[in-house]
């Protein structure tokens, strides 16, 4: 246990950080979740915006938002081209 005053309020800190990270964990692995079973642009596209922020955070390695953002763009339904080139 923190014994200083400083060392209690960096425990504090601490904690609530914690908090507010695995709180953008689960929300973004439930976003991954939605987005592989509706298949929807909108889901898809809320999912990599999560995935970015989480990676510019350091919640995640920045090669995972990589890997996640490609499955992902997988998953998006495809748009009809003109054909013209």
């Amino acid at each position: 246990m923190p014994v200083t005053k400083t060392a209690k309020r960096a425990l504090r800190a601490s904690k609530k950080k914690a908090g507010v990270n695995q709180l953008t964990r689960i929300n973004l692995e439930a976003a991954i979740r939605a987005a592989k079973r509706g298949k929807s642009l909108e889901k898809i596209l809320k999912a990599v915006s999560l995935a970015d922020r989480a990676a510019k955070k350091k919640l995640i390695h920045k090669n995972k938002a990589a890997r996640i953002k490609s499955a992902l763009a997988k998953l998006a339904p495809k748009t009809k081209s003109s054909g013209k080139k």
